[in-house]
């Protein structure tokens, strides 16, 4: 019995330590933490964009990857491209922030 218990004890920690590295990161593809991390992170820059007058969120795209934020679509000015990294860089969690946008 007690070879027996070392057996399954033994088959459900493999299992279980193949079942975390399932979810680990690699170099291109994120882990399920670090995914809703960076959905997060979307959403508050979008929700940045949003709130700002200057700024039109349907023309700017928002995507987020290891906390790298990425801007692209169409702004009206330079100023406007300058303004919306500059907001996006403020939010929480922001590593740094590649402008994309061009200009209309």
């Amino acid at each position: 019995m007690n070879t027996y218990l070392k057996a399954v004890t033994a088959g459900f920690l493999a299992l279980t330590l193949l079942a975390i590295g399932g979810c680990a990161s690699t170099e291109d593809r994120q882990g399920t933490g670090e995914y809703f991390d960076d959905a997060v992170i979307t959403t508050k820059v979008k929700a940045a964009i949003l709130a700002d007058p200057t700024l039109h969120v349907s023309e700017i795209s928002v995507e987020t990857f290891e906390n790298v934020v990425q801007l692209s679509g169409f702004v009206s000015s330079a100023e406007a491209a300058r303004h919306a990294v500059v907001v996006a860089g403020d939010v929480a969690g922001v590593k740094s922030v590649r402008n994309d946008m061009r200009i209309r």
